[in-house]
């Protein structure tokens, strides 16, 4: 996938692979730094999906994402068939027949499109083509160690011996971020009780471009769209159930699903298998060192009931990119004062979507609401209440609608 090369002096190494870590690594190259990507031996590349093979890990990019996207001209190169927009959105706080709706419209908040559903092979094999032609250098190997404070840049050492010297270093390996542990930089974990349960099905009934959520006891239900008469789910359920989904057969999970929206897509029928992931909040004590900067999951792990996990990686991106490419002539990119500039302007978008989602998900969570702060206790059983009145006006859902296309 990378050219490979014996060069160990870089201006910027990224550790991780994923999507972020790729377009972290593909925007510091176009910066005309010299860059590695790092990351333990890669997987095989997955052919493109054609015809009804669908990847079942998809995101819901922001306007925001995507702009992000565009000026690393990647989303030019992305597989458009393969792409749906969120044109509206349709969000239930209760499973049940007459619950209020609460309805957000593309058009009516005067924006292109409220996301973009996006599958991660489709995203990822546009990055790596890109990452192709920047020269990005690829190295397989698990990182060891790491030493900030090496005189002129930071050296980190790889499980097979090898050692690469960078003046800064991205840390974008994921929610377990190994640099992170090695850096000694503290993170609070909380598991939620809630597993997310994915799957693509296709559908009797168009979907119009609409993405649906339902709140409630079964936890929460998205059902977004895709090209065609298609839609991918993730159900964030409580762990009993998620381990009763897991096990269903195709048909019978189907029907689960169809029950429970209400049919809005008709008759469903599985197309990937279903498959579960833990749902975590991690709080970072802090996003930056000495020559180091985390983003992504590595720097903060939200609950994916608003679908944000990626859309607060590429904004981390975008403004660590803003940072390095605005430093002042004389100043080194992984200076520890020009560092905590990025940290400063992402604390509150950062802090802003976790609380809203981690106070969603306990307003929602009926096993929850004991442990819920005193001042939150009244609303749970005003939420229906609070529903029509976000519903009621248009000022307010276009300020959420803008808050999220961030």
């Amino acid at each position: 996938m990378y050219e490979l090369s014996a060069v160990s002096s870089f201006d910027a190494l990224v550790i991780g692979r994923g999507a972020v870590g790729a377009a972290a690594a593909l925007g510091l190259a176009q910066c005309g730094m010299r860059v590695a990507i790092v990351a333990p031996v890669a997987p095989e590349p997955r052919p493109a999906p054609g015809g009804d093979a669908w990847d079942p890990r998809v995101f819901a990019l922001s306007p925001g994402s995507r702009a992000v996207l565009q000026q690393l001209r990647v989303w030019e190169a992305l597989d458009a068939t393969r792409i749906a927009p969120v044109y509206d959105m349709r969000v239930y706080p209760s499973p049940r027949e007459g619950a209020p709706e609460l309805h957000f419209c593309a058009y009516e908040a005067c924006v292109e499109a409220l996301a973009w559903i996006v599958e991660n092979d489709n995203l990822m094999s546009g990055l790596g083509r890109a990452l192709g032609f920047a020269g990005v250098i690829g190295m397989d190997a698990p990182l060891v160690a790491v030493d900030t404070e090496t005189h002129g840049g930071a050296t980190v050492t790889l499980e097979d011996g090898r050692a690469l010297r960078a003046k800064l270093v991205i840390g974008a390996d994921g929610a377990r971020s190994p640099l992170r542990a090695l850096l000694g930089i503290s993170a609070s974990e909380r598991d939620y009780p809630q597993r997310a349960v994915v799957a693509n099905f296709a559908t009797s009934k168009p979907h119009r471009d609409c993405a649906y959520q339902w709140f409630g006891e079964h936890g929460i239900l998205a059902m977004l769209p895709l090209p065609g008469d298609r839609c991918s789910i993730v159900w964030s359920a409580p762990l009993p159930l998620a381990e009763t989904l897991a096990q269903l057969d195709a048909e019978t999970l189907a029907r689960r699903v169809g029950d429970l929206s209400h049919g809005v897509l008709g008759d469903l029928r599985l197309i990937t298998p279903a498959q579960t992931f833990p749902l975590r909040l991690i709080e970072v004590e802090r996003c930056v060192a000495h020559r180091v900067a985390l983003v992504g999951d590595a720097a903060h792990v939200v609950h994916p009931l608003a679908g944000q996990g990626m859309n607060l990686g590429f904004g981390d991106l975008q403004v660590l990119l803003d940072t390095v490419r605005g430093r002042e002539p004389f100043r080194d990119p992984g200076d520890l004062m020009l560092l905590r500039r990025y940290e400063r302007a992402r604390r509150e978008p950062v802090a802003t979507m976790r609380m809203a989602t981690d106070g969603l998900q306990r307003l929602f969570d009926p096993g929850s609401a004991p442990a819920l702060p005193a001042l939150m206790r009244p609303l749970v059983g005003a939420r229906e209440i609070g529903w029509r009145l976000i519903e009621s006006s248009s000022w307010l859902k276009r300020r959420l609608i803008a808050h999220a296309a961030l």
